[in-house]
């Protein structure tokens, strides 16, 4: 309950402080980049209930195949490639958060094509409510340069990364603290999203 109070005003504050921000992103996505603003995807949401993410739009509108994207990715827009930079994309997830979809800190929400392949001991992430940041998100900050350097991006994500992330996430459930979230907020806003991958 005291998570999701917070998760309430802190979302509700971000979306005020921030809306010059998010308006100007609006605008130049709509200038520079013909098509709409906003991006929205089903992703698996708490008790595997799907609900619709909102992002900033990044990549071109005939944009086609996989979900799994590297840094120099054809189909992503010269203003995407700098709002996934400094993970301002992510901003209007601060809605999803404020309406109860998501919460600030937990698992990343992932498509059905991700969460479908969760064994039974794993699917206890599916309790929790989907975060914009937690451990996994922390550690793979540097994800799309990391694929980048690989010679098989899909495969490298499928057999190392999305384990890896499931293993993080279980700790995740498993220790969770409100404290806990606050010292990962915390890392996020201070050097969180600019950490490689290790």
């Amino acid at each position: 309950m005291v998570k999701r109070i917070f998760d309430i005003l802190s979302s509700l504050i971000g979306l005020v402080v921030l809306s010059p921000v998010l308006l100007i992103i609006a605008v130049l996505i709509k200038i520079l980049t013909p098509g709409p603003v906003f991006f929205f995807q089903k992703r698996t949401g708490r008790h595997g209930v799907p609900f619709t993410i909102v992002k900033f739009r990044t990549m071109k509108v005939e944009n086609s195949g996989s979900t799994t994207s590297v840094k120099g990715d054809s189909r992503i827009t010269n203003l995407g490639a700098v709002l996934r930079k400094y993970k301002l994309d992510e901003l209007p997830e601060l809605l999803n958060v404020l309406i109860g979809d998501m919460s600030l800190v937990g698992p990343r929400p992932d498509t059905y094509e991700f969460t479908s392949r969760l064994k039974d001991n794993e699917r206890c992430i599916l309790e929790l409510r989907p975060g914009i940041t937690g451990p996994a998100t922390l550690k793979y900050s540097g994800e799309e340069d990391l694929l980048a350097s690989v010679n098989d991006p899909i495969q490298y994500t499928d057999e190392i990364i999305w384990p890896d992330k499931v293993r993080l996430n279980v700790e995740y459930y498993q220790n969770r603290s409100f404290i806990g979230d606050i010292i990962l907020i915390f890392k996020t806003l201070t050097k969180g999203f600019r950490r490689k991958p290790q």
